[in-house]
């Protein structure tokens, strides 16, 4: 058995591949447009990564409303330097959820409110500022 991908329901696909592809880093690898079901599929993977596990990304032609789904969980990528990716995520106005306060762990979500959890490689760097007196801001 091998993993293949998570699926996530986005209501805005240029959005949601700004969020994951240009904020986040991740790129595309496919799409696939589906005329007869009204849906597009785009699938994302972090570069070098492509045939690992993916994220397909679902838009629905049709609008309807998902909420957050919380029971999805989250999607969780391992990243080289935490507090750099926090703080190009902030600058490009992304919500640093649960900030890195102890330099391994932070939370942040996409533009359809799914928690991305994001873990340092290695095990954590030492606590540092802003990050270690930055409360948690909204859902994660």
């Amino acid at each position: 058995m091998r993993f293949l991908h998570t699926m996530v329901r986005v209501t805005d696909i240029d959005q949601s591949l700004d969020f994951y592809c240009n904020k986040l880093g991740l790129k595309e690898v496919r799409r696939k447009e589906v005329p007869q079901g009204r849906y597009t599929l785009v699938f994302l993977a972090p570069p070098g990564q492509e045939n690992v596990a993916e994220i397909e990304l679902t838009y629905n032609w049709d609008k309807e409303p998902y909420g957050e789904g919380r029971n999805f969980g989250h999607l969780a990528f391992e990243v080289d330097d935490i507090y750099g990716l926090c703080e190009r995520l902030m600058a490009s106005g992304v919500t640093i959820n649960r900030p890195p306060r102890d330099g391994y762990m932070a939370f942040v979500r996409s533009p359809d409110n799914v928690s991305v959890e994001l873990l340092q490689k290695g095990g954590p760097k030492p606590p540092a500022e802003p990050w270690a007196s930055m409360p948690n801001t909204g859902k994660w």
